[in-house]
């Protein structure tokens, strides 16, 4: 069995919830012009290199959680070495960190965003183009931005996005704590939680405890395969093929990056939204495992437990379900809800086993913006949330500038874009090891990867 140590995991969630890592270093070959200060209560962050090409992009951070304070930097970027290159090849950055920083402050940032881009076209200048971009739920941000804005916009760019929506992400949590009430007795409170702390605790324990036995392995397995999350976490490894071993990296990604779905963070929602935006009613749970990418995970698990699945999913199919408040679901889709549209040319890029948001959401994405030329989705073969190189994200913006430049499609051939990304310096090869707590070194992995449906998009 793998072993893991808490602290490293503890100060990675505190970093990496849907956050870039570390602080930029800044280029001592380019001066770089920096602007930051309020607009309306929102702070912000442009810098503006002396070279600059006339190329802005317009970066949308991730959700901080509610539990953790206010990060301190407002991040241009999701790697630090990403943001020195751009500034050097002379783009200019630029992020508002939002009047409501943590939580999900999607409403608060079409508005931040939209102010910064008209200070930026009245003191800077009119972009000759603006790209939207974006990690996590920011990825929400940005592609709202450029569908509600498409006059602003030439490109948009997304990495690790929980593009097939709010609903879609907080529904699949829901579906994870089910599964545990149901077939484990976790008693954790769903929706209107009336105490975070101790219900997160509850969450943590039982998810621990669960990967202990063979039969808490085979009901976690469960439980995650409703929410697509891969029994895989080690960025430096490839995925365990043992049982157990994938089971516990399930565990992992449940304590350190879904308990917030079970505490202060959903509490947070539910007050923005004005009630429960969630439901499980109509949902089909068999329909669901069937079409997991983790199911084959699923089923080695209750053949080594011995227990019956089928047995099991029917427990699932008759427990009470839970019901959303309408008005709480409308705020969610108006606040969350990429719906497809694609004024501007879109890249998105995502590792194959992401257990914060899964790769299923890329094909939910797709499967709404329909076919046609706008939309390319790239794939790193790669465990983790957000975890790419820098040579990745750089090589994944060039595609896109060489989209608008021309009109057509580059190559996105796995080949052809780990030759390009392997040309880049060693400092633009490396990611942050979450396992170890330490910067290691790497090479581009861009692979071919088609990602199973997302469990829970609509009407689901």
């Amino acid at each position: 069995m793998v072993v893991v140590a808490r602290r490293g995991l503890v100060f990675l969630a505190l970093l990496t919830i849907f956050l870039g890592l570390m602080v930029p270093r800044a280029s001592a070959d380019c001066p770089v012009a920096r602007y930051e200060g309020d607009l309306e209560g929102a702070r912000y962050l442009v810098l503006v290199p002396e070279n600059w090409n006339g190329t802005l992009v317009l970066w949308s951070h991730g959700m901080y959680s509610v539990a953790y304070p206010e990060p301190d930097r407002i991040a241009l970027t999701s790697q630090p070495a990403t943001e020195s290159f751009l500034l050097a090849q002379g783009y200019a950055l630029a992020a508002s960190q939002y009047r409501t920083v943590r939580g999900w402050s999607i409403e608060e940032a079409l508005t931040d965003q939209t102010r910064l881009h008209d200070w930026f076209t009245h003191t800077i200048g009119p972009p000759r183009r603006t790209i939207a971009a974006g990690e996590s739920v920011g990825a929400i941000t940005a592609t709202l931005l450029i569908e509600r804005n498409p006059r602003r916009f030439d490109g948009l760019m997304t990495f690790c996005g929980t593009l097939a929506g709010g609903a879609a992400h907080w529904n699949s949590s829901l579906d994870v704590g089910y599964a545990l009430n149901t077939l484990l007795d976790a008693r954790l409170q769903l929706v209107r939680i009336t105490d975070p702390a101790a219900n997160v605790g509850r969450f943590v324990d039982v998810a621990q405890a669960a990967t202990a036995n063979p039969g808490g392995r085979a009901r976690l397995a469960l439980a995650n395969a409703l929410a697509e999350i891969p029994g895989w976490l080690d960025a430096t490894q490839p995925r365990p093929q043992d049982v157990a071993d994938q089971v516990f990296w399930q565990g992992v990604w449940d304590r350190f990056y879904r308990a917030g779905a079970f505490g202060i963070d959903r509490v947070a929602l539910e007050q923005r939204a004005g009630g429960n935006p969630s439901w499980n009613v109509g949902v089909d749970y068999r329909r669901i495992l069937a079409k997991s990418g983790e199911r084959t995970l699923v089923e080695r698990a209750y053949a080594e437990a011995g227990l019956d699945l089928g047995a099991d999913l029917d427990r699932l199919a008759k427990a009470p379900r839970i019901t959303p408040d309408p008005a709480a679901s409308a705020y969610l889709a108006r606040f969350g809800l990429p719906l497809g549209r694609t004024p501007v040319p879109v890249l998105t890029m995502h590792t194959v086993a992401d257990g914060t948001a899964p790769a299923a959401h890329e094909r939910a994405y797709a499967d709404r913006v329909g076919p046609g030329d706008e939309l390319r989705q790239l794939f790193v073969n790669r465990a983790g949330h957000c975890v790419f190189t820098a040579s990745e994200e750089i090589t994944a913006l060039r595609t896109l500038e060489r989209r608008l430049d021309s009109g057509d499609w580059p190559s996105t051939r796995p080949a052809t874009l780990n030759a390009e990304a392997g040309t880049l310096a060693p400092e633009h090869q490396t990611i942050f090891d979450i396992v170890r707590e330490a910067r290691v070194t790497t090479t581009p992995a861009f692979a071919r990867h088609s990602p199973p449906p997302y469990p829970r998009t609509l009407p689901f």
